[in-house]
């Protein structure tokens, strides 16, 4: 009997993406395999939403609608709808879709098979959305989208109320895993063969209020520095409330944490932040930037901004690009507001009209445009070891180029090496040429450093296997976990 396939559509962030991992882990797990890309359809298309965008249930319904004639000619097809705008509207994407089989929320995503199998023998929609969190979902087989890059997921929910974010409503309160079971998690992909792993909160830095210690993220840090194996740490995304001076020396004291960080500013404006419930203000959040450039002068900065807040003036934005003159992001993820029904911020006064929102956007982004050109040049004449990237960059010229990224998560084409090179392996090389968004490290690079993660990416090109621990291998070809420009309000935007 061939086995039935299943296509994943993830919107949103980084924990939409980890949480469609699960999915796929699930699905394989109960005996689907992943439909061919190019393949007419699939017997199952899951739909991993979100819900921070006005439009995003738009979005949703529009691809409904495409798969209604598919599903209709199709007998037997299933189509499932997840994530945070399932959470929220429940019973209504059944009403205005009833060819949809199963409506999940975010805290059953384990329950999706069962669902599945649920609706296909009852022949009727199967709508199961949890209140609250039961088992922390990181106990579900995984299907990592990298080889040798992976999440590790510490916390999920959000305490904070900020006016312009849905998230805390369909994600709940924060909930911690405990210390040892996320440092069991990360050894054991570091066993697999993973080098670099990201450690994924909607609030991360916030870790350890379950346990009532404020130095817990820090503390996290350090032990992971003293994970054998493990070369690159990342994390994603702090709040500046919560980010202190502890963090800051265990990033600049903890070698394979990366001299990178994402910190969201959404407004430079002290008033807007009040009015956003942002718990910091301007003052705060530059002193945070000056200590991480004391500690790590080389680090790279990103930070989230979103532009026309309800009641923003000009002065009020003009606030927002000194700080963003002051604090010099490599990169900045820039959006226009807009609203989110059942949130504070949709009902207030003062909503700043659209032609004008667009103009300070362009404004903003042709600064930071700037800013991070300046920024690349000055890697111009460093030596820098890359992880070897798959599935992103130059992608017109793959075959004298290869992709990679430097320490502080920089994207680097570089020269291809003579001798063999694979996704996963290390490569050294001197930046050549900066651009707006991409160096280029051209002539001869240094020697290549192979790896336990590009013997797993190799593994992993022979075809599928299974390792004994629900982790499963054997996928196509795709990028390093890499964070996604968050939509403003989303579960790792804070």
């Amino acid at each position: 009997m061939t086995a039935k396939t299943y296509e994943l559509r993830t919107f949103g962030c980084q924990m939409n993406v980890h949480d469609s991992e699960r999915m796929a882990g699930l699905l394989e797990d109960a005996g689907y395999v992943r439909a061919p890309e190019n393949a007419d359809g699939a017997d199952v298309v899951v739909f991993n939403t979100c819900a921070v965008r006005e439009n995003a249930d738009n979005r949703l319904y529009g691809n409904l609608g495409q798969l209604a004639p598919k599903k209709a000619a199709r007998p037997g097809m299933q189509i499932a709808v997840g994530g945070c705008l399932a959470q929220k509207d429940r019973e209504t994407i059944v009403r205005k879709a009833p060819w949809v089989d199963v409506v999940f929320g975010t805290h059953n995503v384990g329950k999706l098979p069962v669902l599945l199998e649920r609706a296909r023998v009852q022949e009727e929609a199967q709508v199961e959305l949890a209140e609250s969190l039961e088992a922390f979902p990181s106990t579900l087989p995984t299907r990592r989208e990298s080889a040798y890059a992976a999440w590790v997921s510490v916390s999920v929910g959000c305490n904070n109320t900020c006016t312009f974010c849905i998230v805390p409503q369909l994600r709940g309160k924060e909930k911690d895993r405990r210390p040892g079971d996320i440092l069991a998690e990360v050894e054991a992909l570091v066993a697999e063969g993973v080098t670099e792993i990201t450690l994924l909160g909607q609030n991360v830095n916030a870790y350890g209020q379950d346990i009532g210690d404020r130095e817990a993220f820090g503390k996290l840090l350090r032990a992971c520095g003293r994970i054998e194996g493990l070369e690159r740490v990342r994390f994603t995304s702090p709040h500046p409330r919560d980010f202190t001076d502890d963090v800051i020396a265990a990033m600049a004291e903890t070698p394979n944490v990366m001299p990178q960080l994402h910190m969201p500013l959404q407004s430079g404006s002290s008033r807007v932040l009040k009015a956003m419930r942002r718990s910091y203000r301007q003052e705060r959040f530059l002193g945070i930037i000056e200590k991480v450039r004391d500690a790590m002068p080389h680090a790279a900065l990103s930070t989230d901004i979103i532009v026309g807040f309800p009641g923003e003036t000009e002065e009020d934005f003009e606030e927002t690009l000194h700080v963003v003159r002051e604090s010099r992001f490599a990169q900045a993820f820039t959006f226009q507001y807009s609203k989110r029904p059942g949130t504070p911020a949709a009902e207030m006064d003062g909503q700043v009209p659209k032609e004008v929102v667009q103009e300070r956007y362009e404004r903003l982004v042709a600064l930071q445009e700037e800013i991070s050109w300046e920024e690349n040049r000055k890697q111009v004449g460093r030596t820098v070891e890359l992880l070897v990237a798959e599935g992103e960059g130059r992608k017109d010229d793959t075959t004298h180029r290869l992709s990679g990224r430097a320490p502080d998560n920089r994207l680097v084409h570089f020269t291809r090496p003579e001798e063999p090179v694979r996704p996963g392996d290390m490569v050294t090389a001197e930046i050549t040429y900066a651009a707006p968004h991409h160096l280029l490290a051209e002539g001869t690079v240094g020697p290549v450093r192979r790896t336990r993660a590009g013997d797993a990416w190799e593994r992993r090109q022979a075809g599928p296997e299974d390792d004994g621990r629900g982790v499963l291998l054997g996928l196509p070809k795709v990028g390093v976990p890499e964070p996604l420009p968050a939509a403003e309000g989303c579960c790792t935007t804070h």
